[in-house]
């Protein structure tokens, strides 16, 4: 009688797990403009598009601030909505908490089956340890500088840095061998 139930179990979690694996995971992405840069905006949409669809993208930040100019353009072109936090108080993380609520209503909404937070910053370790409470993947990205707990609080951390620095020096090896590949041909001629 036991093999009967756990057979029908391992077939549940079987298709469970191929469920997940085969599903495109709709995902919140919700990133602190305090804390990152405008640089890596493509690379935070690639590599969440790698997991799933990103079905909310919001950034959050103090938007009068001429410090945050350079992102309205990569908003736009990538259809990125802007949340505006005030700097109520100087030294205050009214973004974090206006990024926090958001994430919390979402969670409740039950539209998502993910969340990507994206900050160099610990203080959304425990938002994130309490999205996974509640059963959503979470995938963190930020710099290298990003506190070890907040990468640990993640299910995956993606390196934004290190992974910009990668593709520029792809794209600087591939125009070399453009360059190279085109002497060639020069001096054949």
């Amino acid at each position: 009688h036991v093999k009967y139930w756990e057979g029908i179990l391992y077939t549940f979690m079987k298709r469970k797990a191929w469920y997940w694996m085969n599903k495109d995971l709709k995902i919140a992405v919700l990133i602190d403009a305090d804390n990152i840069s405008d640089k890596y905006v493509s690379i935070i949409l690639e590599e969440t598009a790698k997991s799933g669809i990103a079905t909310y993208k919001r950034i959050y930040g103090d938007w009068t601030n001429t410090r945050l100019v350079s992102w309205k353009n990569v908003l736009l072109d990538n259809s990125i909505s802007p949340i505006q936090q005030y700097s109520y108080t100087a030294g205050k993380n009214a973004t974090d908490s206006a990024m926090i609520i958001d994430a919390m209503d979402i969670l409740y909404s039950s539209t998502v089956d993910g969340f990507c937070i994206v900050s160099s910053d610990s203080d959304f370790t425990r938002l994130v340890a309490r999205l996974r409470e509640a059963g959503m993947i979470v995938i963190g990205m930020g710099e290298s500088k990003t506190p070890k707990p907040f990468i640990s609080a993640c299910n995956q951390f993606k390196y934004l840095d290190i992974i910009f620095q990668s593709k520029e020096q792809e794209e600087e090896s591939a125009g070399r061998k453009e360059e190279l590949t085109a002497a060639r041909a020069a001096s054949k001629s």
